[in-house]
């Protein structure tokens, strides 16, 4: 900021009270200073604009021409600077603005973005960007209002709340169970084709099952070949409702495709506790439009 523009109001406050007033006491009353401050700041500011601004008589003031097209001036940037200050109080009480979420793939793609319309319907005021990627991104350097993660928090700068709890779900689709029959243990997996998950490390994502007995703690991996390997998992789902095998995934990502019947849960008693699902805020104050997001998301996947 250039030396100028931090003089730019000095002397405004006093000049605009006296013009309004007319009188430098009155003006002086009114902002709790004395009239010879008063009188000093006007005529700093008369000095800095080059321009004398009032006519001083020992009864009265009066405007000069160009005093007066500068309290014109004066009275209309000290009205946007209230308007300014009355929009921020208000958007600390009403959810509006921009809001910038961040969302992981398939639970973006399933679960969040259709019921979106709810959200935005709900807050009219409010616009949304949304960030889908499964990076965990720095809230405070890319301007993320909210963000949901599954699985581990690395990031100790943001505020995390689980949400939600996941398991592990097994599904096939009625056609191929039909043309290869139904698995009735993690071991009879062997001579079927499984659709596997790779993860962004090149890591193919093993299989995990709990004990049938109900153990609590114990999880099994179960080592199965994979006939088809992908690094999307919307397309692993796509491919398990084709027929191309028997997929494991998160419930909230298979739940939808099970209702309808397109897939088939299987292996319900061998079913494990997957990574839980985390909302994360930046550490500061959450705005109202980051607050009815995050109980938005509450009520969906609670749902």
């Amino acid at each position: 900021m250039r030396s100028s523009e931090t003089r730019l109001f000095n002397g405004v406050i006093p000049f605009v009270a006296t013009a309004e007033a007319r009188s430098f006491r009155v003006a002086a009353r009114t902002l709790g200073l004395t009239p010879s401050a008063v009188s000093k700041a006007v005529a700093r500011l008369e000095a800095d604009v080059g321009a004398r601004l009032l006519h001083r008589t020992s009864r009265s003031v009066v405007l000069t021409e160009e005093g007066a097209a500068f309290l014109k001036a004066c009275l209309n940037a000290m009205d946007a600077v209230r308007h300014g200050r009355e929009d921020v109080v208000q958007s600390q009480k009403t959810p509006q603005g921009r809001l910038t979420v961040s969302l992981p793939l398939l639970l973006g793609r399933r679960v969040v973005l259709p019921a979106l319309p709810r959200f935005l319907s709900r807050h009219p005021a409010i616009s949304v960007r949304v960030v889908l990627t499964d990076r965990f991104v720095n809230l405070q350097e890319e301007n993320v209002d909210v963000a949901l993660r599954v699985g581990s928090l690395p990031d100790s700068r943001v505020v995390a709340r689980k949400v939600r709890a996941v398991r592990w779900m097994t599904v096939a689709s009625p056609e191929y169970l039909a043309r290869m029959g139904t698995p009735s243990s993690p071991s009879e997996l062997a001579g079927h084709h499984c659709l596997k998950f790779m993860l962004p490390n090149g890591i193919v994502q093993e299989w995990v099952f709990g004990r049938r007995d109900g153990s609590e703690g114990e999880s099994f991996s179960q080592p199965t070949e994979a006939a088809v390997i992908m690094d999307d998992g919307d397309s692993l789902i796509d491919a398990a409702i084709a027929g191309l095998g028997i997929l494991q995934a998160h419930d909230y990502a298979v739940e939808e495709a099970v209702s309808r019947g397109k897939l088939v849960r299987l292996l319900t008693g061998f079913d494990t506790p997957g990574p839980a699902v985390s909302l994360l805020t930046p550490r500061r104050k959450a705005p109202p439009k980051a607050r009815a997001f995050t109980q938005f998301v509450l009520e969906l996947l609670a749902a």
